[in-house]
C-alpha cells in the first residue's frame, strides 16, 4: 500500500514539475521543474516495472546495466554538447527523431519506446538549464507564451488532471506509464520549441527531413510489400494471412501510424508546393507527394486517407476560398454516401444489425459503443485514465477480446476520464485552434475578400497553413484511430504553430534558440 501510495505522490509530483514548467518564464525555478520531471519520469516506470521481464532481465546483469546507463549518458552529453554550439539543431533532431520507436526485447516481452526522442528532450533540457541557472539577468518569456496564455495554462492543467486521474484508475500502472512515457516529455518537448525561433532557413530543412525521413519509410514499405514480408509486429503478419490485400507497416509497429505519418508528410509537401515561388521545387514537390501517396495506400489505413483529405482540404481552403473548398466538400460527401448507399449490396456491405455493423467497422462500432456505456456508468470523472482496456474487459465484454482503446479518441477521454476530461480537452482544442489559426485572415488568400497582404512572407505563411492543416488532420485520425496528446506530432505542432503565430520572441537573447 506504501508502494502505491508512493507511485501516486510520484506520477502527481512529475505532472505537476511538467505543468510548471510550461507555465513558468525561463528561470532557476523553472530549470529546476523541468529536472526533476525529467529525472522523475524514468524513475516512476522503472519502480512501476521492476518485477517485469525488461527490467529483471537487467536488474540479473549488472554488466548490461552499465553499459546501457553509459551509452545513454554519453549519448545525451554528446547532444548535449552539439546543442549549445548549434542551438538551431535541437528543432531538426526533435523532429527527425520524432517517428522512431526502438523495440526492446527482455524475457519474451516486447516495448517499443520513443527512445532516440527521450534522449534528444534530454539533451535539450540540459542546454536549457545550463542557461536559465547561469543567467544573470531575467530572459524574455517565449512571444507565444505572453500572447496566448490559454493554450499553456490549459495544457499544464491537463498534463495535471491526466496524472490525478490516474491515481483512481482501474489500470494505475498504464495511466503511470502514459504519463511518464508521453505527457512529461512531451511537455518539456513543448516548453523548448516554443522557444525556437523558426526562421525560413529553419522551416525549410525542417521539411527535408521530414520529406527525406518518409520517402525512406516508403521504400521500406514497397521492399515489405514486394517481398510480402514484414520486419515486426505479428498482429499486422497474421493479418495479412487473411486478407486479400497486402498491409505494410515500414518501420512504424502499426499501419496506423506509419499511414498517419505519411499523411503528414503530403500535407506539408502540399503546402509548400502551393505557396512557392521558386520554378523548380513544384516539380520535386510533387514527385515527392506521388512517391509518399503510393506509400499511403499500401498501407490500406482508412484512418489515414480521411486525414489526408482532411488536410488537403484545409489547404485548399486556405489558399483559394473557404466557401468553395466547403462547397465541394459537402457535394463529395453526399456523392459519396449515396453511391455508397445504392452499391451496398455489389460491395457486400451488411449494416442490418448491430453484429453486421461491428463486422463491416473492423470491431471498432462494439468499441465506441462500450466506450459510451463505460461513460454512461461513470459521466463525471470516468474509470481513470489508462483504463479503457480493463474497464471495457469488466464491464462490457465480460472478459473476451483484450482491447488498449476505443480507437475514437473523444470515446476514450470520455470513458476514462468522463465529463471533467472532456471539459479540458473540448476547451484545449479551442484554445489550440484560437492560436494556430490566429492572424490567418490576413495571410491566406482564401480567407479574405480582398487581395492578399503583399508584405507577407511565402515560407511563413506556408509553414502556418501546413501547421493548420497538419494538425487538423492529425484530429481526424485520432477521431478515427486514437491518441492525440499521446502522439509527439501535436506538441510539436502546437508549440511551432505558436511561435509562428506570436512571431518569436519579445526580446530574444544573445543565446535563444
Amino acid at each position: 500500500m506504501s508502494g502505491d501510495l508512493l507511485a501516486g505522490a510520484g506520477v502527481v509530483v512529475a505532472a505537476a514539475s511538467a505543468a510548471a514548467a510550461i507555465l513558468l518564464p525561463p528561470s532557476r525555478w523553472r530549470a529546476a521543474a523541468m529536472l526533476l520531471a525529467l529525472g522523475l519520469a524514468p524513475l516512476l516506470v522503472l519502480a512501476d516495472q521492476w518485477d517485469s521481464n525488461q527490467v529483471a532481465d537487467l536488474r540479473d546483469s549488472p554488466r548490461r546495466l552499465l553499459v546501457l546507463t553509459g551509452g545513454v549518458a554519453a549519448l545525451t552529453a554528446a547532444l548535449f554538447a552539439l546543442f549549445r554550439r548549434r542551438p538551431e539543431l535541437f528543432a531538426l533532431a526533435v523532429i527527425a527523431t520524432l517517428p522512431f520507436r526502438v523495440p526492446l526485447h527482455a524475457g519474451g516481452d516486447q516495448a517499443n519506446l520513443l527512445v532516440p526522442l527521450y534522449l534528444v528532450i534530454a539533451a535539450g533540457v540540459a542546454m536549457a538549464a545550463v542557461r536559465d541557472l547561469g543567467a544573470t539577468g531575467p530572459i524574455a518569456p517565449a512571444a507565444a507564451h505572453s500572447r496566448f496564455p490559454w493554450l499553456p495554462r490549459l495544457l499544464a492543467a491537463f498534463v495535471l488532471l491526466y496524472a490525478a486521474q490516474s491515481l483512481y484508475s482501474e489500470d494505475f500502472s498504464q495511466g503511470l506509464q502514459n504519463a511518464c512515457f508521453f505527457f512529461v516529455p512531451f511537455s518539456l518537448a513543448y516548453v523548448l520549441l516554443g522557444e525556437v525561433s523558426w526562421s525560413r532557413r529553419l522551416l525549410a530543412l525542417a521539411l527535408v527531413v521530414v520529406l527525406a525521413e518518409a520517402i525512406a519509410f516508403v521504400l521500406v514499405g514497397f521492399a515489405q510489400y514486394a517481398t510480402r514480408e514484414l520486419l515486426w509486429n505479428n498482429a499486422v503478419i497474421r493479418s495479412n494471412e487473411f486478407h486479400v490485400y497486402f498491409r505494410v507497416n515500414s518501420l512504424f509497429w502499426d499501419p496506423n501510424v506509419l499511414g498517419r505519418y505519411l499523411a503528414i508528410a503530403i500535407i506539408l509537401a502540399s503546402a509548400a508546393l502551393l505557396w512557392t515561388r521558386a520554378r523548380r521545387l513544384p516539380l520535386a514537390l510533387g514527385a515527392v507527394a506521388v512517391v509518399l501517396w503510393l506509400g499511403l495506400a499500401i498501407t490500406f489505413s482508412q484512418s489515414s486517407f480521411a486525414a489526408l483529405l482532411a488536410g488537403l482540404a484545409t489547404l485548399a481552403a486556405l489558399r483559394w476560398s473557404l466557401r468553395w473548398t466547403a462547397a465541394v466538400c459537402a457535394g463529395a460527401a453526399v456523392v459519396a454516401v449515396t453511391l455508397a448507399l445504392a452499391a451496398g449490396e455489389s460491395l457486400e456491405v451488411d449494416l442490418s444489425t448491430d453484429d453486421k455493423v461491428n463486422k463491416e467497422t473492423g470491431g471498432r462500432a462494439n468499441l465506441v459503443s462500450g466506450g459510451v456505456e463505460l461513460f454512461a456508468d461513470r459521466p463525471v470523472w470516468g474509470y481513470g485514465t489508462g483504463s479503457f482496456s480493463p474497464a471495457f474487459r469488466e464491464h462490457v465484454a465480460e472478459g473476451r477480446a483484450p482491447v488498449s482503446e476505443s480507437h475514437t479518441e473523444p470515446v476514450t477521454v470520455a470513458a476514462e476520464q468522463g465529463l471533467i476530461g472532456l471539459a479540458f480537452f473540448a476547451a484545449l482544442l479551442a484554445a489550440a485552434f484560437a492560436v494556430l489559426c490566429a492572424g490567418l485572415r490576413g495571410l491566406m488568400p482564401g480567407l479574405q475578400r480582398g487581395p492578399p497582404a503583399k508584405d507577407a512572407d511565402s515560407t511563413l505563411t506556408a509553414a502556418r497553413a501546413a501547421v493548420l492543416a497538419a494538425f487538423i488532420a492529425l484530429l481526424v485520425h485520432t477521431i478515427a484511430y486514437a491518441g492525440l496528446f499521446e502522439d509527439p506530432i501535436t506538441w510539436v505542432l502546437l508549440a511551432a504553430g505558436g511561435a509562428l503565430a506570436a512571431g518569436g520572441r519579445e526580446q530574444p537573447p544573445a543565446s535563444a534558440y
